[in-house]
């Protein structure tokens, strides 16, 4: 079979990735704290092969997206003016702790709330004693409100500890921390604006921004170059499909003439 048909039919594929990727970009536009992704592409072209006459053969076909790559690049920060919604100017991320996995990731999507958490009785906690009745009574859980990304995670402060909110004073300053990584390239995009850092990232550490409380981090998400990009991945992957098209017909053309 002819390569072109190979490079045609990958071609195509990669360019149908491509626009997932700008569709993501666009679907998130209106979410806080977003970070649009960056189609990465690589050749296929990996070695030579010694072909006829010693002729040095190119072995691969056609070119293939590496990785969606994340553009940290700060958004446009626009002002709410409500209590539990923060940004934050200059580098770094808002830390989340997921109480289910105890999985922490990092986010710039600061619109919080100030959510209920039941709190367990120690394990080692005694029972109480009654004093009308004498009779035990086992320890109760009790009620804390805390700053929460509304989704079960807690935010932490600057020491790592859960942000507490006392409720008849929930617009006191609150210690909300800012961590950072020397290196962003790699993090894993966990959902629409959390990451996830690896090892590549290096060690965490408080962060140099400075987090401004009423305002929120719009998503860095351009419109006009995400369209622009999905008008040539459309362009790129009807002359993919063109490729696949013309080599068939010369497949059947040769196949059909007489022996």
């Amino acid at each position: 079979m002819n390569m072109s048909f190979y490079t045609g039919a990958v071609g195509a594929h990669m360019q149908n990735r491509r626009m997932n990727v700008q569709g993501n970009n666009i679907a998130n536009v209106n979410n806080y704290g977003f970070k649009a992704e960056r189609a990465t592409f690589h050749h296929l072209m990996y070695s030579n092969v010694l072909g006829i006459d010693e002729e040095q053969l190119p072995k691969g076909s056609g070119t293939k997206m590496a990785k969606a790559s994340v553009d940290f690049e700060s958004g446009i920060y626009t002002e709410t003016g409500r209590t539990f919604d923060f940004a934050i100017e200059g580098d770094g991320f808002f830390a989340l702790y997921d109480l289910a996995d105890g999985e922490v990731s990092f986010t710039r999507d600061g619109a919080f709330v100030m959510a209920r958490f039941e709190i367990p009785p120690d394990e080692n906690a005694e029972p109480e004693i009654d004093p009308v009745t004498g009779e035990e009574i086992e320890p109760q859980a009790t009620e804390e409100w805390r700053l929460s990304d509304n989704e079960g995670r807690c935010v932490l402060d600057s020491e790592g500890n859960f942000i507490v909110i006392d409720p008849m004073d929930y617009k006191a300053e609150l210690n909300v921390g800012v961590f950072d990584y020397r290196v962003y390239d790699g993090m894993l995009h966990a959902d629409s604006g959390r990451f996830i850092p690896i090892e590549k990232n290096g060690d965490l550490y408080l962060g140099t921004g400075t987090v401004r409380r009423g305002f929120l981090e719009t998503s860095n998400v351009d419109l006009a170059q995400e369209f622009i990009k999905v008008i040539e991945a459309q362009r790129a992957y009807s002359y993919a499909l063109k490729v696949v098209q013309t080599t068939d017909e010369i497949e059947q053309t040769i196949n059909g003439l007489p022996g």
